[in-house]
């Protein structure tokens, strides 16, 4: 890993990265208020050679103590000197467990001891601390007693008396909360890194490249409105919503440059990440371009398109692949624009034979010739076969991605399966991106919306200007224009569909 992707790890997880750091200083504050307030005791003691005599011997006797002083720090913490400061304080308490309250030290080339006592009370630590210093002079004094008798050469006196301290000196607040918020910020960090190698669901643009080079034709970003108000003709017509399908159909079109996919064939990998939502919306945004959109629920398993856009469903696609009906009186007008909608019909027991039969390869060829665009809505890929038998008989596939839903290795058996059965590819769209953050996929120029309440009462005053078709099949005032072109295109080929296009594929 690079220093780009720990800034992408860090930009994904800094609410948990922050979450354990404030952890992590929660903790040290806690630790240093449930822990009970040490007092230190602190004595100092000089060791000095009893003799007098000339300068040299002066030198030798302050030699001799420097290397002795050593043996006393040493001899500080023995049941020695302890035991009769234990009883002249009458503590109940052994050596071994007061060695732990006591410190000795001694400051380098000096006869200086230092000794250091802690304990929860101010005015027991003073006192140990100088029954200590004195049972040090004691004990050595002893040690040092020659055998033959006489005194001892050494001397040890108290030069700094023990005091009971006015503040305590731990714990260190401070410290614990510089403590708990490295501890916090690294378990934090580690946390993030172990989650970003675990979790390999596809956040963006960087996490789609890692499964494949296909194009990226658009981003559509997360709406909560959306889920209420899915259809493009809802949104506000500067909205990024809006914005960003008609990106997506300019990309479409550069995608399809050599204009030979004139069937496109929306999917998924699984359910739920938007296709539905997708072609509906690309369809519109099409027909809104001035071109002659079909838009066909190929869905058969759990059709949406037919509820999106308020039309009838019981009869459609499966209705004109069993030859109960014809397709020109099934297909359904929607809107202002040249968009027709051919719904799913009843849901049948063998969907994946009627989308892979060769009445559906007859019927999208009969489409093509009088539509600008057709668009169908698939099943997803990776629950049943349904979307790679009919994408072979489509003229390019766009794969729908859900953000934060799918993951790396579902997307590549997708495309996988896709590209067994020799499908093409056109690019990919990536669904409920987030607003905000470093996989946004916003336009931000166009973010200048009117006020929710000013939305709706527009909404309602177009509505009422212009209100949307019933759901109907194809009645007698469309029947003209569809008996000389969509179903005699052999005798007929011209068409009565207006000529004028935009950005015909």
């Amino acid at each position: 890993m690079n220093i780009g992707d720990y800034l992408r790890i860090a930009r994904h997880s800094w609410i948990l990265i922050t979450a354990c750091t404030l952890a992590g200083l929660l903790l040290g504050g806690l630790i240093s208020v449930s822990t009970k307030p040490t007092y230190t005791a602190e004595t100092q003691l000089f060791v000095a050679i009893q003799s007098s005599g000339s300068v040299q011997e002066l030198q030798q006797g302050n030699t001799f103590s420097q290397a002795r002083v050593q043996s006393y720090v040493g001899t500080v913490t023995t049941p020695v000197v302890l035991q009769p400061a234990i009883d002249a304080l009458g503590l109940d308490v052994t050596s071994e467990e007061l060695s732990k309250k006591v410190t000795a030290s001694s400051d380098l080339n000096t006869v200086l001891i230092n000794i250091s006592v802690a304990d929860n009370s101010a005015v027991q630590a003073a006192a140990i601390a100088e029954a200590v210093a004195n049972s040090l002079i004691r004990a050595v004094d002893t040690l040092e007693k020659p055998k033959t008798g006489g005194t001892s050469p050494v001397g040890l006196s108290v030069i700094t008396p023990a005091k009971a301290p006015l503040a305590p000196s731990g714990p260190n607040t401070k410290v614990n909360l510089a403590l708990g918020l490295i501890v916090g910020l690294v378990f934090g960090t580690a946390a993030a890194i172990a989650r970003s190698a675990l979790d390999n669901r596809i956040r963006g643009e960087s996490d789609l490249r890692r499964v494949t080079d296909a194009p990226l034709l658009g981003g559509i970003s997360f709406d909560q409105d959306a889920t209420k108000m899915p259809l493009l003709t809802d949104a506000s017509h500067q909205s990024p919503r809006t914005e960003s399908f008609r990106q997506l159909r300019t990309n479409l079109q550069f995608a399809n440059v050599s204009r030979r996919a004139k069937t496109v064939l929306i999917t998924s990998s699984l359910p739920g990440e938007g296709k539905s939502t997708t072609a509906t919306n690309l369809a519109i945004a099409l027909a809104q371009a001035g071109q002659t959109v079909c838009l066909v629920d190929a869905d058969l398993r759990r059709p949406m398109i037919g509820e999106y856009l308020g039309l009838e469903r019981s009869a459609g696609l499966t209705t004109a692949l069993v030859g109960s009906m014809d397709v020109g009186d099934l297909l359904q007008p929607w809107g202002e624009d040249r968009l027709y909608v051919l719904t799913s019909g009843q849901i049948p027991p063998n969907p994946s034979e009627l989308l892979g039969s060769e009445d559906m390869k007859i019927l999208i060829d009969r489409l093509e010739t009088s539509f600008d665009v057709v668009i169908i809505d698939a099943p997803p890929l990776l629950p049943v076969t349904d979307a790679a038998v009919l994408s072979q008989n489509v003229g390019g596939v766009i794969v729908v991605v859900g953000v934060q839903k799918i993951r790396h290795q579902d997307l590549e058996k997708s495309l996988n399966a896709l590209s067994m059965v020799g499908s093409t590819v056109l690019g990919v769209v990536l669904n409920r991106l987030p607003v905000k953050g470093p996989d946004s996929y916003s336009y931000g120029y166009y973010n200048s919306e009117p006020p929710a309440g000013a939305r709706k009462s527009k909404r309602k005053a177009l509505s009422s200007e212009h209100p949307r078709p019933e759901p109907r099949l194809l009645n007698e005032r469309h029947e003209a224009d569809f008996e000389q072109t969509l179903f005699q295109a052999d005798t007929q080929p011209a068409r009565t569909f207006p000529s004028s296009r935009l950005d015909q594929f």
